[in-house]
């Protein structure tokens, strides 16, 4: 090996071992932050016959954390930059450290169970439904480092834009409030994740896992990544057209999901200003789940979209998120249908004949 070959190993070693530190310091105090901020507690969905109570202090959390990196941005303690320079490093580190939760979860939930369903299995999609730690429901907390670093990382971008030329283009600072306001909506929100698939079904393993540690915090924030440097300015009714999308897909994001939790827990609650209709109180009928089955779906795609669109259409490479993101949600409804009708029976049949639509009324 060459001097000149030793120190560049030597350099991403370096690398390397300060975004191990810069990770585990990262999720350990939102750990701690989870453990000892207060927050209100809610009773979440009986889960394997167990009822579940969580304690929701994201929101606390991710505001700390923002006023946290602002300070020490303005003061000069460090620049958000080091995020964006770290950022292959943090990438192998994350995943390290998502292959080894998940094989310690796995030979913890082993452990515990009778019988396995296989390694492969086993670690793939996971033993436990909600495993917690310390009395941290860990399926929960996951969703809190994993946002709050895709928020992080937006904000190095936007740093280092600035370092560089000086300042935001128009692109970069509709980006930074697109995906801002939907962080911080999650938090607000967070007490509706706790009926979600993912929490209610989802058994806790290698693919949530990867998803929460690597794929939100990285492959979500390629379009930030790709803003940073981008030579095409955004007119202003390109970016006039960008925001009314992201407005529309908000609302249909959130308004659906919003109707559908607020109807599990109150079935006589109002929708649209009138009272709630289901079949046999059980499936919601009104509002959007009256027009399709998976809206809120279609409304996440349209935000995305927003998001990517901000790049404008130099390159195709940003555009792997919204695609990506549509098989994925896709692939989800097909599955929510099959749960659905092998929990519900003859009454999904009558509302599939009820609401024809999935994903895009008129067709699909």
């Amino acid at each position: 090996m060459t001097l000149t070959q030793f120190a560049r190993f030597a350099s991403i070693e370096g690398l390397v071992l300060e975004a191990a530190a810069m990770l585990l310091a990262f999720v350990g105090v939102l750990f701690l932050g989870s453990m000892l901020l207060p927050g209100r507690r809610v009773a979440g969905p009986d889960l394997e016959g167990k009822s579940r109570t969580y304690k929701l202090n994201g929101l606390a959390l991710f505001l700390l954390t923002v006023i946290a990196g602002c300070l020490a941005q303005v003061a000069g303690w460090f620049s958000l930059s080091v995020l964006h320079t770290h950022f292959a490093a943090l990438f192998v580190v994350a995943n390290g450290f998502a292959f080894a939760l998940s094989g310690w979860l796995y030979c913890r939930g082993a452990r515990a169970q009778d019988a396995s369903p296989g390694v492969w299995r086993g670690f793939f999609f996971g033993l436990e439904l909600n495993p917690t730690w310390v009395g941290v429901d860990l399926k929960l907390f996951s969703y809190r480092p994993s946002l709050i670093a895709l928020a992080l990382f937006n904000a190095s971008f936007a740093v280092v834009q600035y370092e560089t030329y000086g300042g935001l283009t128009l692109a970069m600072a509709l980006y930074q409030i697109f995906t801002f306001l939907y962080v911080l909506n999650y938090f607000q929100f967070e007490y509706g994740m706790t009926h979600t698939w993912d929490m209610v079904s989802e058994r806790f393993g290698w693919m949530l896992i990867w998803g929460d540690y690597v794929l939100v915090p990285f492959f979500y924030s390629l379009a930030g990544w790709w803003l940073i440097h981008a030579a095409e300015p955004l007119s202003p009714m390109a970016a006039a057209a960008i925001v009314l999308l992201f407005a529309f897909g908000f609302w249909l994001f959130r308004g659906a999901n919003q109707q559908k939790h607020h109807f599990k827990r109150d079935p006589a609650v109002t929708i649209w200003g009138q009272p709630a209709r289901s079949l046999d109180g059980r499936l919601l009928v009104s509002g959007f789940w009256g027009i399709g089955r998976h809206l809120n779906y279609t409304g996440e795609v349209c935000v995305y979209l927003a998001f990517t669109l901000t790049t404008g259409l130099a390159s195709w490479v940003p555009y792997l998120l919204p695609a990506w993101l549509m098989g994925l949600l896709w692939h989800r409804s097909r599955r929510d249908e099959r749960r659905c009708r092998a929990k519900y029976g003859e009454l999904w049949g009558r509302y599939t004949q009820r609401v024809r639509y999935s994903m895009l009324p008129f067709v699909y």
